[in-house]
């Protein structure tokens, strides 16, 4: 870092600490944190030149989540719709909507801005250097207050983001001004800074921000076929429409049918739950499908050490919700886990068809069911895919080379906010 980034960068120490001279960052999110958001709490937690304060709308999981400081920002009083009767029936009585919603962008009934939360004045007392917004379209919903503070941010990009609102009328111009205002856009994988490029992204300002996965804490062990036939087939994610559930339980009947005793375990709650527990009852697989519901990690590592593969069939939904790379299939290679998935999103650039698993068309739960039988059915292949899955993590997902990487990008940004004659 610049000596001009170093003065850029205010180095007050948080308040109610001790003092330390790094430069703060700001966190910022919708909910600090949902129980599938890990890969953000590694970021948070483990920053080494930085060090960051979250600024959160909700707050919640802060045992499975610890850190200090979490500031849960105050919302604001919507404006009121005073003396406009027809408007208050409309939304109370025929749209049944009250308070009204805020439109993009919260502009008030006189046409001025509403800040819907107080975010500048935090930004204002804490005085980072730099804030970093989480997901896309909360960078949408928080530019406008980014702007009043006059403090330089940047945003990253995690999967259902890159899809979600663009529909709506007017987001794509907001996302627009995001791409112009922002100092860098991050994103998880390559499959996710195509579609941001698609979306207007300027090259110059993309970044890749890989998943940083602790694999030192992840014991790894050399998969052999089960001398019993009792293979465990491992899946864990939330329940969501993308992970491609429903295509593996219309694979399974064709691989039980060769290994009567196999189970294949699923770690995780979500919204599918329920018709996922009917089709595997419709499929007549009670015996074949073990679900755990959400799991810790130390729970996780214990079914990556009893499981002989992983799968992740992951699909892309009608809305164009897709994957990066999903955290959980990274964990399990590491653990020496080979995969069989789809040529989904960015789950090409972790898993090497042919050398660490199997890839195969999304929805296509015939090629599924086949590349599943292809694995069980050569020991020789299941070792080396073992081995190589482990190898390959390792080299690309680091956890100490991606928080470096992440910190470089915060670096950068603030280099690209100074005035051109101060930069080094």
């Amino acid at each position: 870092m610049t000596e001009a980034t170093e003065t850029l960068a205010n180095a007050s120490p948080i308040p109610g600490t001790e003092e330390d001279a790094r430069p703060l960052v700001v966190s910022l999110c919708g909910t600090y944190l949902k129980p599938e958001m890990q890969s953000l709490y590694r970021q948070i937690a483990n920053l080494k030149r930085f060090r960051t304060v979250v600024f959160a709308e909700q707050v919640a999981n802060l045992d499975q989540f610890p850190f200090e400081p979490v500031v849960e920002m105050e919302k604001r009083t919507r404006p009121r719709y005073k003396g406009n009767f027809l408007l208050r029936f409309w939304y109370k009585h025929v749209l049944k909507t009250w308070p009204p919603p805020m439109p993009i962008g919260h502009v008030g009934r006189d046409g001025e801005y509403y800040h819907p939360y107080d975010l500048v004045d935090l930004l204002e007392k804490w005085g980072p250097a730099l804030v970093h917004v989480y997901y896309g379209h909360k960078a949408v919903k928080y530019r406008r207050m980014l702007e009043a503070a006059g403090i330089p941010w940047l945003v990253s990009f995690h999967g259902v983001d890159v899809v979600k609102f663009v529909k709506d009328p007017g987001y794509l111009e907001e996302l627009g001004r995001v791409f112009d205002e922002a100092q860098l856009v991050l994103a998880r994988s390559e499959s996710l800074l195509a579609r941001l490029r698609e979306l207007g992204c300027p090259e110059e300002k993309l970044r890749l921000n890989r998943t940083p996965v602790p694999l030192e804490s992840i014991p790894y062990k050399r998969r052999e076929a089960p001398a019993d036939g009792k293979w465990r087939l491992l899946q864990a994610c939330r329940l969501i429409q993308k992970k491609g559930l429903f295509t593996t339980i219309k694979a399974l009947p064709k691989v039980v049918e060769r290994w009567p005793e196999l189970k294949f375990v699923l770690c995780g709650t979500g919204p599918e739950e329920e018709r996922l527990q009917k089709a595997v009852a419709d499929a007549g697989l009670e015996q074949n499908v073990e679900m755990l519901g959400w799991v810790n990690q130390a729970q996780l590592l214990e079914q990556f050490d009893r499981a002989h593969a992983f799968l992740h069939p992951s699909e892309l939904t009608k809305s164009q919700d897709q994957e990066g790379v999903p955290n959980a299939m990274v964990e399990a290679m590491a653990a020496g886990l080979p995969v069989v998935a789809t040529q989904h999103g960015g789950i090409p650039e972790a898993v090497d068809d042919q050398k660490d698993g199997y890839l195969v068309p999304e929805k296509d739960s015939a090629a599924l069911a086949d590349a599943i039988l292809k694995l069980l059915g050569d020991p020789e292949t299941l070792g080396l895919f073992s081995e190589n899955a482990a190898a390959s993590v390792k080299a690309k997902f680091g956890f100490e080379e991606q928080i470096a990487a992440l910190e470089a990008c915060y670096a950068e940004s603030l280099e690209n906010f100074l005035p051109e004659e101060e930069r080094g």
